[in-house]
């Protein structure tokens, strides 16, 4: 990687925007709270207390209260502050409960696409010939398809719950980071330190990892930043359409979908969860657009 590069030198030059700022802000506070919250509900889960996974939450998210249903927004009331559901739950908690499953989405998909589209971009974009013929046009035929379509086939496919969503998301986001890696290895293998490692008998693991895989993050570590919001977004989308993670337990699309049938005289009930989704994609926009500015060197500080 370039010089310039590492995690501590793009937060430095994310803290000098304000809109870089802003969507840094957002993204540290989706993944802090979703690591906080997600290891109180696993670890609940192990030692059988799910009360643990409510402890830092205003109220238990599954605790309906009947003379509550469906209660307006209370401004002076934390567990009431976005109303309550037709089941009488606090809408608030149960956005908070469901944000870990979004991040971890979001981490698993985009590092998955990351580690297939390497190896495979780089495979094909270093050996060239009839291997990077077929690697390509695989790649191109995934590429070629209606992403969401695709995603809601293979979703059934493999049992529409949550590990089936993150199947088939994965099963569908390699492709662009294959093109990705390939591109910037047809740039690096001519290079004189890929022929200097060569010379010196490199093993071809310590090449592809360390000269082409390392080298070539900079553009990807830009655009993952930004395709963290697209899997939110396409989660999300899933979980609207009753794919992945199933009631009672909250998601935010569900929640989104659930509460699109008391419009307008709930609006709360959509309108909170679905907000919620808007800012952790802006967030995301923000930090991967100022991210490829960076990158292509179009800002300097």
């Amino acid at each position: 990687m370039s010089d310039t590069g590492g995690l501590k030198f793009y937060v430095k030059m994310l803290s000098k925007d304000v809109q870089g700022l802003i969507g840094l802000i957002i993204v540290i506070l989706f993944f802090g709270w979703g690591l906080i919250e997600g290891s109180l509900q696993i670890i609940g889960s192990l030692i059988k207390d799910q009360q643990l996974g409510h402890i830092l939450l205003p109220s238990n998210p599954f605790a309906g209260n009947h003379a509550l249903v469906l209660h307006p927004p209370i401004i002076s009331n934390f567990a009431m502050i976005m109303g309550t559901n037709v089941e009488g739950e606090s809408i608030f908690s149960r956005i908070l409960y469901a944000i870990p499953r979004d991040a971890l989405a979001s981490v698993a998909v985009v590092l998955a696409g990351i580690t297939i589209g390497s190896i495979i971009g780089i495979i094909s974009g270093y050996l060239g010939g009839m291997i990077d013929e077929v690697l390509m046009r695989i790649t191109d035929a995934i590429l070629s398809l209606p992403a969401l379509i695709l995603v809601i086939a293979i979703a059934v496919l493999t049992r529409a719950n949550y590990e089936g969503a993150l199947i088939a998301l994965i099963a569908v986001w390699w492709p662009t980071y294959a093109r990705f890696f390939r591109a910037q290895i047809l740039k690096l293998k001519n290079m004189d330190f890929v022929s200097a490692s060569k010379l010196y008998n490199v093993s071809k693991v310590r090449l592809f990892f360390r000269y082409l895989f390392l080298n070539s993050l900079d553009p990807v570590f830009a655009y993952a930043a930004l395709d963290f919001g697209n899997v939110i977004l396409t989660y999300s989308t899933l979980a609207f359409l009753g794919i992945g993670i199933q009631p009672p337990i909250p998601e935010l699309g569900e929640m989104a979908s659930n509460g699109v049938a008391n419009l307008p005289y709930a609006w709360w009930y959509a309108i909170y969860p679905s907000l919620t989704i808007l800012i952790i994609v802006v967030g995301f926009v923000l930090v991967g657009d100022r991210l490829q500015d960076i990158t292509s060197g179009r800002i300097t500080y």
